[in-house]
Protein backbone atom coordinates (compact mmCIF):
# COMPACT_ATOMS: atom_id res chain seq x y z
CA UNK A 1 0.00 0.00 0.00
CA UNK A 2 2.92 2.37 0.65
CA UNK A 3 4.26 1.97 -2.89
CA UNK A 4 0.74 2.62 -4.21
CA UNK A 5 0.43 5.79 -2.10
CA UNK A 6 3.80 6.97 -3.41
CA UNK A 7 2.64 6.39 -6.98
CA UNK A 8 -0.56 8.34 -6.35
CA UNK A 9 1.32 11.13 -4.61
CA UNK A 10 3.82 11.30 -7.47
CA UNK A 11 0.98 11.75 -9.97
CA UNK A 12 -0.51 14.59 -7.90
CA UNK A 13 2.85 16.26 -7.36
CA UNK A 14 3.65 16.15 -11.09
CA UNK A 15 0.51 18.13 -11.84
CA UNK A 16 1.51 20.81 -9.34
CA UNK A 17 5.26 20.79 -9.91
CA UNK A 18 5.87 19.85 -6.29
CA UNK A 19 7.74 17.15 -4.36
CA UNK A 20 6.70 14.00 -2.55
CA UNK A 21 7.66 13.21 1.04
CA UNK A 22 7.29 9.95 2.93
CA UNK A 23 7.30 9.34 6.67
CA UNK A 24 8.94 6.08 7.75
CA UNK A 25 8.03 5.48 11.38
CA UNK A 26 8.88 2.39 13.38
CA UNK A 27 11.80 0.42 14.77
CA UNK A 28 14.55 -0.57 12.34
CA UNK A 29 12.96 1.18 9.36
CA UNK A 30 15.85 3.45 8.34
CA UNK A 31 17.12 0.91 5.82
CA UNK A 32 13.91 1.27 3.82
CA UNK A 33 14.69 4.88 2.85
CA UNK A 34 16.43 3.85 -0.40
CA UNK A 35 13.47 1.66 -1.34
CA UNK A 36 11.15 4.61 -0.72
CA UNK A 37 13.24 6.74 -3.06
CA UNK A 38 13.04 4.06 -5.75
CA UNK A 39 9.25 4.20 -5.58
CA UNK A 40 9.03 7.98 -5.96
CA UNK A 41 9.83 9.78 -2.70
CA UNK A 42 11.87 12.99 -2.93
CA UNK A 43 12.25 13.38 0.84
CA UNK A 44 12.09 10.63 3.45
CA UNK A 45 11.46 11.54 7.09
CA UNK A 46 12.82 8.68 9.20
CA UNK A 47 11.46 8.37 12.74
CA UNK A 48 13.21 5.29 14.10
CA UNK A 49 13.25 4.00 17.64
CA UNK A 50 12.17 1.14 19.94
CA UNK A 51 9.22 3.18 21.20
CA UNK A 52 7.63 2.76 17.76
CA UNK A 53 8.24 -0.97 17.43
CA UNK A 54 4.55 -1.75 17.99
CA UNK A 55 1.82 0.43 16.54
CA UNK A 56 0.38 2.62 19.29
CA UNK A 57 -2.12 5.27 18.28
CA UNK A 58 -0.98 7.92 20.76
CA UNK A 59 2.69 7.62 19.82
CA UNK A 60 2.15 7.53 16.08
CA UNK A 61 -0.29 10.44 16.05
CA UNK A 62 2.23 12.52 17.98
CA UNK A 63 5.05 11.58 15.58
CA UNK A 64 3.06 12.25 12.41
CA UNK A 65 1.63 15.50 13.70
CA UNK A 66 5.15 16.69 14.51
CA UNK A 67 6.47 15.81 11.05
CA UNK A 68 3.44 17.40 9.38
CA UNK A 69 4.00 20.68 11.21
CA UNK A 70 7.65 20.66 10.12
CA UNK A 71 7.06 19.63 6.50
CA UNK A 72 3.83 21.64 6.05
CA UNK A 73 2.39 19.33 3.37
CA UNK A 74 -0.47 20.21 1.07
CA UNK A 75 -1.90 16.67 1.20
CA UNK A 76 -1.43 13.73 3.55
CA UNK A 77 -2.21 10.24 2.21
CA UNK A 78 -2.61 7.07 4.25
CA UNK A 79 -3.75 3.56 3.38
CA UNK A 80 -7.29 2.40 4.12
CA UNK A 81 -5.87 -0.29 6.39
CA UNK A 82 -6.52 -1.16 10.03
CA UNK A 83 -3.75 1.26 11.05
CA UNK A 84 -4.76 3.94 8.54
CA UNK A 85 -8.41 3.88 9.60
CA UNK A 86 -7.36 4.28 13.23
CA UNK A 87 -4.68 6.90 12.66
CA UNK A 88 -6.17 9.21 10.02
CA UNK A 89 -9.12 10.69 11.97
CA UNK A 90 -6.97 11.32 15.04
CA UNK A 91 -4.28 12.97 12.94
CA UNK A 92 -6.90 15.08 11.17
CA UNK A 93 -8.28 16.27 14.51
CA UNK A 94 -4.78 17.04 15.81
CA UNK A 95 -4.01 19.15 12.73
CA UNK A 96 -7.46 20.70 12.42
CA UNK A 97 -7.71 19.19 8.93
CA UNK A 98 -10.48 17.65 6.85
CA UNK A 99 -10.42 13.90 6.17
CA UNK A 100 -11.97 11.80 3.41
CA UNK A 101 -11.62 8.06 3.99
CA UNK A 102 -11.84 5.03 1.70
CA UNK A 103 -10.98 6.87 -1.54
CA UNK A 104 -10.74 4.93 -4.79
CA UNK A 105 -9.36 7.82 -6.89
CA UNK A 106 -7.45 11.03 -6.22
CA UNK A 107 -6.97 14.06 -8.46
CA UNK A 108 -6.25 17.74 -8.07
CA UNK A 109 -8.01 20.94 -9.11
CA UNK A 110 -5.23 22.88 -10.87
CA UNK A 111 -6.74 26.27 -9.99
CA UNK A 112 -7.61 25.91 -6.31
CA UNK A 113 -5.09 23.07 -5.76
CA UNK A 114 -7.75 21.31 -3.72
CA UNK A 115 -7.60 17.54 -3.61
CA UNK A 116 -10.45 15.83 -5.49
CA UNK A 117 -11.25 12.72 -3.49
CA UNK A 118 -13.55 10.10 -5.03
CA UNK A 119 -15.16 7.49 -2.78
CA UNK A 120 -18.17 5.15 -2.86
CA UNK A 121 -21.30 6.31 -1.04
CA UNK A 122 -24.75 4.84 -0.31
CA UNK A 123 -23.34 1.36 0.17
CA UNK A 124 -21.35 1.53 -3.04
CA UNK A 125 -24.32 2.47 -5.23
CA UNK A 126 -22.80 5.81 -6.22
CA UNK A 127 -19.51 7.67 -6.31
CA UNK A 128 -19.00 11.12 -4.81
CA UNK A 129 -16.14 13.58 -5.15
CA UNK A 130 -15.18 15.41 -1.95
CA UNK A 131 -13.04 18.51 -1.53
CA UNK A 132 -11.94 20.62 1.40
CA UNK A 133 -11.27 24.36 1.59
CA UNK A 134 -8.38 24.27 4.06
CA UNK A 135 -4.94 22.64 4.14
CA UNK A 136 -3.57 20.12 4.80
CA UNK A 137 -6.11 17.79 3.23
CA UNK A 138 -6.01 14.17 4.41
CA UNK A 139 -7.26 11.10 2.56
CA UNK A 140 -7.05 7.35 2.99
CA UNK A 141 -6.96 5.23 -0.15
CA UNK A 142 -8.04 1.66 -0.74
CA UNK A 143 -5.48 -0.92 -1.65
CA UNK A 144 -4.94 -1.14 -5.42
CA UNK A 145 -6.85 2.11 -5.97
CA UNK A 146 -3.60 3.89 -6.85
CA UNK A 147 -0.93 2.60 -9.20
CA UNK A 148 2.63 2.22 -7.91
CA UNK A 149 5.55 3.40 -10.03
CA UNK A 150 8.05 1.01 -11.52
CA UNK A 151 10.93 1.09 -9.01
CA UNK A 152 13.96 3.06 -10.17
CA UNK A 153 16.98 2.10 -8.08
CA UNK A 154 18.95 5.07 -9.41
CA UNK A 155 16.61 7.55 -7.72
CA UNK A 156 17.86 9.21 -4.56
CA UNK A 157 15.96 11.02 -1.85
CA UNK A 158 16.88 13.48 0.85
CA UNK A 159 16.80 11.61 4.17
CA UNK A 160 15.80 13.60 7.26
CA UNK A 161 16.26 11.86 10.60
CA UNK A 162 13.59 13.06 13.01
CA UNK A 163 14.09 12.58 16.77
CA UNK A 164 11.20 10.99 18.63
CA UNK A 165 9.56 13.60 20.82
CA UNK A 166 6.77 11.65 22.46
CA UNK A 167 5.58 12.02 26.04
CA UNK A 168 5.62 8.39 27.19
CA UNK A 169 3.07 9.20 29.90
CA UNK A 170 0.61 10.19 27.15
CA UNK A 171 0.60 6.67 25.68
CA UNK A 172 -2.54 5.21 27.18
CA UNK A 173 -2.08 1.55 26.28
CA UNK A 174 0.66 -0.92 25.46
CA UNK A 175 0.89 -4.17 23.52
CA UNK A 176 1.11 -7.09 25.95
CA UNK A 177 0.78 -9.94 23.49
CA UNK A 178 0.54 -10.58 19.77
CA UNK A 179 -1.44 -13.48 18.33
CA UNK A 180 -1.11 -14.15 14.61
CA UNK A 181 -4.22 -15.28 12.81
CA UNK A 182 -3.66 -18.64 11.18
CA UNK A 183 -4.59 -18.49 7.53
CA UNK A 184 -4.11 -21.00 4.78
CA UNK A 185 -3.33 -19.92 1.27
CA UNK A 186 -3.50 -16.35 0.01
CA UNK A 187 -4.96 -13.58 2.17
CA UNK A 188 -8.09 -11.92 0.78
CA UNK A 189 -6.51 -8.47 0.74
CA UNK A 190 -3.54 -9.74 -1.29
CA UNK A 191 -5.41 -12.01 -3.70
CA UNK A 192 -5.56 -11.05 -7.36
CA UNK A 193 -8.40 -13.56 -7.84
CA UNK A 194 -11.26 -14.05 -5.37
CA UNK A 195 -14.03 -16.63 -5.60
CA UNK A 196 -16.99 -15.52 -3.49
CA UNK A 197 -20.00 -17.55 -2.43
CA UNK A 198 -23.33 -16.32 -1.15
CA UNK A 199 -26.51 -17.66 0.41
CA UNK A 200 -27.29 -19.40 -2.88
CA UNK A 201 -24.42 -21.85 -2.32
CA UNK A 202 -26.63 -23.58 0.22
CA UNK A 203 -24.03 -24.88 2.67
CA UNK A 204 -20.39 -25.55 3.55
CA UNK A 205 -20.03 -28.31 0.95
CA UNK A 206 -20.47 -25.79 -1.83
CA UNK A 207 -17.63 -23.67 -0.45
CA UNK A 208 -15.29 -26.65 -0.61
CA UNK A 209 -15.98 -26.74 -4.35
CA UNK A 210 -15.30 -23.00 -4.59
CA UNK A 211 -12.00 -23.64 -2.85
CA UNK A 212 -11.01 -26.04 -5.63
CA UNK A 213 -11.51 -23.30 -8.23
CA UNK A 214 -9.67 -20.77 -6.06
CA UNK A 215 -6.64 -23.06 -5.72
CA UNK A 216 -6.69 -23.65 -9.46
CA UNK A 217 -6.62 -19.92 -10.19
CA UNK A 218 -4.20 -19.20 -7.31
CA UNK A 219 -6.81 -17.11 -5.57
CA UNK A 220 -8.74 -16.93 -2.30
CA UNK A 221 -12.29 -17.74 -1.21
CA UNK A 222 -14.59 -15.09 0.25
CA UNK A 223 -18.19 -15.11 1.43
CA UNK A 224 -21.17 -12.83 1.95
CA UNK A 225 -22.51 -12.03 5.40
CA UNK A 226 -25.47 -14.47 5.20
CA UNK A 227 -23.05 -17.30 4.41
CA UNK A 228 -20.85 -16.36 7.36
CA UNK A 229 -23.82 -15.86 9.70
CA UNK A 230 -25.00 -19.36 8.76
CA UNK A 231 -21.65 -20.78 9.90
CA UNK A 232 -20.66 -22.00 6.46
CA UNK A 233 -17.51 -19.85 6.44
CA UNK A 234 -15.56 -17.99 9.16
CA UNK A 235 -16.25 -14.31 9.66
CA UNK A 236 -12.64 -13.51 8.69
CA UNK A 237 -13.50 -14.05 5.01
CA UNK A 238 -16.68 -11.95 5.00
CA UNK A 239 -16.63 -9.34 2.24
CA UNK A 240 -18.84 -6.26 2.44
CA UNK A 241 -19.73 -3.14 4.37
CA UNK A 242 -19.29 -4.92 7.73
CA UNK A 243 -16.51 -7.19 6.49
CA UNK A 244 -13.41 -6.79 4.38
CA UNK A 245 -12.95 -4.47 1.42
CA UNK A 246 -11.15 -6.15 -1.47
CA UNK A 247 -9.90 -4.95 -4.86
CA UNK A 248 -8.83 -8.03 -6.86
CA UNK A 249 -8.20 -8.13 -10.58
CA UNK A 250 -10.86 -10.84 -10.92
CA UNK A 251 -13.89 -11.37 -8.66
CA UNK A 252 -16.08 -14.39 -9.42
CA UNK A 253 -19.32 -14.82 -7.50
CA UNK A 254 -21.56 -17.87 -7.15
CA UNK A 255 -24.98 -17.53 -5.58
CA UNK A 256 -24.42 -13.89 -4.61
CA UNK A 257 -27.46 -11.65 -5.04
CA UNK A 258 -25.54 -8.38 -5.04
CA UNK A 259 -26.91 -6.54 -2.00
CA UNK A 260 -25.51 -3.03 -1.66
CA UNK A 261 -23.81 -3.96 1.62
CA UNK A 262 -21.81 -6.66 -0.15
CA UNK A 263 -21.02 -4.54 -3.19
CA UNK A 264 -19.52 -1.92 -0.89
CA UNK A 265 -16.77 -4.43 -0.20
CA UNK A 266 -16.02 -5.50 -3.77
CA UNK A 267 -16.90 -2.55 -6.01
CA UNK A 268 -13.21 -1.83 -6.49
CA UNK A 269 -12.64 -5.15 -8.30
CA UNK A 270 -11.37 -4.66 -11.84
CA UNK A 271 -13.55 -7.43 -13.29
CA UNK A 272 -16.63 -9.08 -11.77
CA UNK A 273 -18.08 -12.33 -13.11
CA UNK A 274 -21.42 -13.39 -11.65
CA UNK A 275 -23.21 -16.75 -11.63
CA UNK A 276 -26.75 -16.71 -10.32
CA UNK A 277 -29.96 -18.52 -11.26
CA UNK A 278 -31.98 -15.33 -10.79
CA UNK A 279 -31.72 -13.28 -13.98
CA UNK A 280 -32.92 -10.19 -12.07
CA UNK A 281 -30.24 -10.41 -9.37
CA UNK A 282 -28.62 -7.06 -8.64
CA UNK A 283 -25.13 -8.53 -9.02
CA UNK A 284 -25.59 -8.60 -12.82
CA UNK A 285 -25.77 -4.80 -12.83
CA UNK A 286 -22.22 -4.68 -11.51
CA UNK A 287 -20.76 -7.66 -13.36
CA UNK A 288 -18.82 -7.40 -16.60
CA UNK A 289 -19.81 -10.97 -17.45
CA UNK A 290 -22.74 -12.94 -16.12
CA UNK A 291 -24.13 -16.47 -16.33
CA UNK A 292 -27.76 -17.21 -15.47
CA UNK A 293 -28.02 -20.76 -14.20
CA UNK A 294 -27.49 -23.26 -11.40
CA UNK A 295 -23.99 -22.95 -9.95
CA UNK A 296 -23.94 -26.73 -9.32
CA UNK A 297 -23.90 -27.27 -13.07
CA UNK A 298 -21.80 -24.26 -14.03
CA UNK A 299 -18.99 -24.56 -11.47
CA UNK A 300 -17.82 -28.08 -12.47
CA UNK A 301 -17.78 -27.04 -16.13
CA UNK A 302 -15.90 -23.87 -15.18
CA UNK A 303 -13.29 -25.89 -13.27
CA UNK A 304 -12.79 -28.39 -16.11
CA UNK A 305 -12.38 -25.61 -18.68
CA UNK A 306 -9.91 -23.80 -16.43
CA UNK A 307 -7.85 -26.98 -16.06
CA UNK A 308 -7.87 -27.44 -19.82
CA UNK A 309 -6.71 -23.87 -20.49
CA UNK A 310 -4.04 -23.94 -17.80
CA UNK A 311 -2.66 -27.23 -19.12
CA UNK A 312 -2.41 -25.92 -22.68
Amino acid sequence: ITSELLGGARALASKLGEKVSLVLAGAGVAAAANQAAAYGADTVYVVDGPLLKDYQTDAYVSVLAGVAKEANPRYILLGQTAVGRDLAPRLAFRLGAALTSDCIALDVDPQSKHLLQTKPVYGGNALAVFTASSFPQIATARQKALAPLEPDQSRRAEVVNVPIKVDVSAIRYRVVDRVKEKTEGIKLEDAKVIICGGRGIGGPEGFRQLDELARLLKGAVGATRPACDSGWMPSQVQIGLTGRVVTPDLYITFGVSGASQHLAGCSGARNIIAVNKDAEANIFKEARYGVVGDWKQILPAFIEKAKELLAA
